[in-house]
C-alpha cells in the first residue's frame, strides 16, 4: 500500500454503486460523493425481484446460524422502521435485491432507502451520521476510524473488479497482467496492438487504435480496490497514483458510478474500464481473463472470487485486503465489501431493524449473490459476523440482538 492511504494497515493475504433504493419506486439519481482527493484506504434501484427470480427469503426463511446460534433468520419479521443507507454502487444490484425480498418475505414493516453515491460518499455520510448505515468496498483508514469513533464493519459479501473493453473487432476472451492494466493507465501503453497486450493474445488481430481509458470520477471503492491491486504489481504505480478512493488519474475519462463506466465503456469504440462483474452482464459486455500471481490467466467468477478469500485469517475488525492471491484459479481483483454502522445506537427500533436485517443478510441473503455473479462469505466469516452482531452493536447498554 502507499502513504496515501494514511495509516491504514492492510493485512495481505486475508480474507474479506447511482442511485436510490427505494422500495416502492425506481428513479436513477446520479450524485458524487467528495470532490476532495482521498488519501486514504477506503438508483433508486426498484426493489421489486427481478422477472422470474425467487426470493431467497421464500426459499429459506429460518437458516440455522453458522455458529451455531438459535436465531432464526426471519428473527425481524416483526419490525417496523424506516432505513436510510448510502454508500458503494459495487454490491447495489445485490442490495436493491436483498432489501426488496427482506421486505416482500421477511418484514413487511422494514423500508430501505439506499443512495448508490459511492464509498467515499457513503463514508462521509455515516461520519456525518446523516444515514443509519453506510457502504463501502474499501475499508476506513485508521484516520476515518477517528473521526467516526466507534464505527462497526460489516462484511456482506465478496465481489470481482473486472476490466471490460469495448475493441473494434475482438470477440474473444481478452487477456492482461497486472503490468499491462498498470502501464494502460499510466498512459505508458496507447494502443490496442501494442506488444506486451499482442504477445499476451496471439491469434487475435487487435487494432492499431488508441486505447480509451475510462475510469471513475466520484470517490470509489471500486476504484480503491482497482488501484489497491496495481499497487501490489506495478512499483511505478504504487510511487505514482498508488492506491487510493480518488486517485490523480494521468489519463482517461471519467464515469459516475460502476454505471457511469459501464455506459463509457459500452458507448466508447477501442475503450477500457473497470467494473463489478455484474455490470458487465448487465451490460453485455465481455470481461479480461487476468493474470494471477501463480501465473493462471483467470475468469472471474464467483468461485474464482471466492478463492481469493480461501484459507485466510480475518483480523478482528475486518478491515482487510484480498487482491493479488497467491492461490491457484484465484482472481486477483477481489474484495470484501461492507455495510458500516455504529456499535452505540441511539435508536432502539431502528438499531432492531438493521441489525435483524443484516443478520438475515448474512444466511439466506447470501443465496442470492451467486445469481447476481458476486460470491457468499465463508462460513468462518459468517461466524464472526453473528458474534459481532449479537455481542457489539448495543442500544441502551444492552445488546440489540441477543443469542
Amino acid at each position: 500500500m502507499n502513504d496515501k492511504q494514511g495509516t491504514w494497515k492492510v493485512v495481505r493475504r486475508v480474507a474479506l454503486t447511482a442511485g436510490v433504493v427505494a422500495l416502492s419506486a425506481m428513479a436513477f439519481v446520479a450524485c458524487s460523493s467528495s470532490s476532495s482527493k482521498d488519501k486514504t484506504p477506503t438508483k433508486s434501484a426498484a426493489t421489486t425481484p427481478a422477472a422470474g427470480a425467487t426470493s431467497a427469503a421464500t426459499k429459506a426463511a429460518t437458516t440455522p446460524a453458522a455458529g451455531g446460534s438459535s436465531i432464526p433468520s426471519n428473527v425481524g419479521k416483526a419490525d417496523s422502521a424506516k432505513l436510510t443507507g448510502a454508500g458503494a454502487t459495487f454490491p447495489t444490484p445485490l442490495y436493491t435485491r436483498w432489501f426488496s425480498d427482506y421486505k416482500a418475505s421477511v418484514a413487511s414493516g422494514v423500508e430501505v432507502n439506499y443512495q448508490s453515491i459511492g464509498s467515499g460518499g457513503g463514508i462521509k455520510q455515516i461520519t456525518e451520521k446523516t444515514v443509519d448505515f453506510g457502504a463501502s468496498d474499501a475499508p476506513m483508514s485508521d484516520d476515518e476510524v477517528s473521526k467516526a469513533a466507534g464505527i462497526q464493519h460489516v462484511p456482506t459479501t465478496l465481489g470481482a473488479v473486472v476490466m471490460t473493453y469495448n475493441i473494434d473487432g475482438v470477440t474473444t476472451a481478452l487477456k492482461l497482467d497486472g503490468d499491462t492494466i498498470a502501464k494502460i493507465y499510466l498512459g505508458k501503453i496507447t494502443k490496442w496492438n501494442d506488444a506486451a497486450i499482442a504477445g499476451q493474445n496471439a491469434g487475435v488481430t487487435l487494432p492499431s487504435a488508441d486505447i480509451v481509458v475510462v475510469h471513475r470520477s466520484d470517490g470509489s471503492g471500486t476504484t480503491f480496490v482497482f488501484t489497491d491491486y496495481l499497487s501490489h504489481v506495478s512499483a511505478e504505480w504504487k510511487a505514482g497514483p498508488g492506491t487510493s478512493k480518488n486517485p490523480q488519474w494521468p489519463v482517461g475519462l471519467g464515469g459516475q458510478g460502476n454505471e457511469g463506466v459501464s455506459q463509457q465503456v459500452k458507448q466508447n469504440k477501442n475503450s477500457i474500464g473497470y467494473v463489478e462483474l455484474v455490470y458487465t452482464k448487465q451490460n453485455n459486455l465481455p470481461a479480461a481473463q487476468i493474470k494471477n500471481k501463480s501465473g493462471d490467466y483467470v475468469t472471474p467468477s464467483t468461485d474464482s472470487t471466492s478463492l481469493a478469500a480461501s484459507g485466510v485469517t480475518i483480523p478482528a475488525d475486518y478491515r482487510t485486503s484480498i487482491v493479488d492471491s497467491a492461490t491457484k484459479g484465484a482472481y486477483p481483483i477481489s474484495s470484501f465489501t461492507y455495510i458500516l454502522l455504529y456499535k452505540d445506537q441511539k435508536d432502539a427500533a431502528k438499531a432492531k431493524a438493521l441489525v435483524d436485517l443484516l443478520w438475515w443478510a448474512i444466511h439466506d441473503g447470501q443465496k442470492t449473490t451467486t445469481e447476481l455473479g458476486y460470491a457468499p462469505l465463508p462460513k468462518e466469516v459468517v461466524a464472526m459476523v453473528e458474534k459481532t452482531l449479537t455481542t457489539d452493536i448495543v442500544s441502551g447498554g444492552a445488546p440489540v440482538l441477543k443469542p
